[in-house]
């Protein structure tokens, strides 16, 4: 019923609802208790939008059905619906009497001790520390093997990698429009736009992320991007002699590349490598103007500058956005690069749980509350009863290092067989198998992927309406004693001659 399904949709909306309530009530002070919990409202509220558009539909009711459903209902008799309701709902038990009932209060409400699932323990790794730091150590690699890349150390690679201008830690305007460069940048871009989704998830990412868009189209028509402005036609003359000067040293916009004063300029200007230089870059800014080989060259120079600027544009939003992480992130390396081996060994205990002490090693300056709740968990240990990670060699015995997703749970990873196994029995899993229309969940264990979940369902179904046999669909035959009996068996004693 049509109407039925309307009433369970907004008391399903009113469950989530105050499923997303009871998470807000208290403020977790740990930080991998905070992101939990934010991603778990995050998803109930994506389930609301799911919930509700669903909802609207019937509300409109183009079809006219539940115009018609509730015309019938009060043309007639309530009662008569009503019963014929209940009888269903009989019959259905009656088919299935082992059928275990579901407490849908419980769907929505948090979860404590060992069924609560840590959605982010697999999110972040080590470095990252549950968002709290950047881990661009791949970024870092694949920056070192750009051509013409200055070697930056790792620390000094996290203060500049924002800053795409030559000479402070960007490579030459030329050297960037190569696919490595354009690969690396996007290595870049996706990395830090996928912490911003793990840390912020309650934030509406895609309309900043459009924000953005629209901002770096306006500065590219008005030609105010950095870096890759048009030169005017002006400074087209004196491209040979275009200076960018300092105090002590003279910049070179052709060959992008800084002299240490201007007598080893004016001698860099009859070079060849600088005529050349120049001839290119007033080639480039020439627009249009010239014949149709060098305007197909130019707008075909100037989309993919283009689209190289995009990226640098989204990668330095992105850095403005997080400066508080990106500070964390320097602060943290400088730290561990200048502790001692005793420091190091230290914190190697704290890593394992070997040790009681729970302060921060190295010095870092933290408020006096958090010094108790910060716990260095690397290898993403779980916590025992006491908070603490378990040893490691637990670990191993339990074969906690194993992952198994399943589909069907929202692609959970559960770490051990014997956590596996018994998800399978939880309400989660089993609601999920409902919401696909599977109500045998008995048979579905083992079974963690949606498609195969939905064909074996299907199968079975074909299975027991191939050995249904419908009552009224048997013709009855009687004889002439007037006993009733099939079609089928009256035909074979007739032919027997038994009637």
């Amino acid at each position: 019923m049509l109407l039925e399904e309307q009433r369970f949709i907004h008391e399903d909306l009113e469950r989530l609802e105050q499923g997303i309530a009871e998470r807000m009530r208290e403020e977790p002070k740990h930080i991998r208790d905070r992101l939990n919990r934010d991603h778990e409202v995050a998803q109930l509220l994506d389930q609301i939008q799911k919930q509700a558009s669903e909802l609207l539909p019937l509300y409109e009711d183009k079809a006219g059905l539940r115009s018609k459903e509730i015309l019938k209902i009060s043309a007639g008799d309530p009662f008569d619906e009503f019963y014929r309701e209940v009888n269903r709902i009989k019959e259905h038990h009656a088919r299935y009497p082992n059928e275990q009932a579901e407490n849908s209060e419980q769907w929505y409400k948090p979860r404590k001790g060992d069924d609560h699932p840590y959605i982010v323990e697999n999110m972040f790794s080590g470095e990252e520390a549950y968002g709290r730091y950047f881990d661009l150590h791949s970024c870092h690699e694949s920056y070192l093997n750009l051509p013409n890349a200055k070697r930056l150390a790792y620390l000094q690679y996290l203060e500049v990698f924002d800053n795409f201008q030559p000479g402070y830690g960007g490579v030459k305007r030329a050297d960037k429009l190569t696919d490595q460069y354009f690969k690396y940048l996007g290595e870049l871009m996706t990395y830090l736009e996928s912490f911003m989704r793990r840390t912020r998830p309650l934030e509406n990412l895609d309309k900043v992320f459009s924000s953005w868009d629209q901002d770096f189209e306006s500065a590219w028509e008005k030609d105010e991007v950095q870096g890759w402005q048009k030169e005017k036609a002006a400074a087209k003359t004196n491209a040979t002699t275009r200076t960018l000067s300092t105090a002590s040293a003279v910049w070179c916009e052709a060959c992008e590349k800084e002299f240490k004063n201007e007598n080893v300029y004016k001698g860099h200007l009859s070079g060849r490598k600088h005529i050349k230089a120049a001839e290119i870059l007033a080639k480039w800014e020439d627009g249009p103007a010239g014949d149709a080989g060098d305007t197909h060259f130019s707008l075909a120079h100037r989309l993919k500058e283009r689209a190289v600027a995009e990226r640098e544009f989204r990668v330095k939003k992105l850095c403005a956005a997080m400066s508080t992480e990106r500070e964390d992130t320097r602060v943290n390396v400088e730290r561990r690069q200048g502790m001692t081996e005793r420091e190091r060994q230290q914190e190697l205990e704290n890593f394992f749980s070997l040790s009681n002490n729970t302060q921060n090693q190295g010095g870092e300056q933290e408020d006096d509350d958090d010094d108790d709740d910060k716990i260095y968990n690397p290898l993403k240990l779980p916590l025992a009863w006491d908070g603490k990670p378990i040893p490691f060699w637990l670990y191993r015995l339990h074969g906690l290092g194993q992952e198994f997703p399943c589909e069907i749970c929202g692609n959970f990873v559960y770490r051990g067989r014997r956590a596996f196994d018994k998800h399978f029995n939880e309400t989660n899993h089993i609601t999920n198998l409902k919401r696909l229309g599977i109500t045998n969940t008995y048979l579905f264990r083992d079974i963690t992927s949606i498609a195969e979940a939905v064909k074996l369902w299907d199968k079975i179904q074909r299975e027991e309406k191939k050995h249904h046999v419908d009552d009224g669909s048997v013709v009855q035959m009687e004889d002439a004693e007037g006993n009733v009996m099939p079609e089928k068996v009256y035909l074979d004693l007739q032919k027997q001659g038994l009637l």
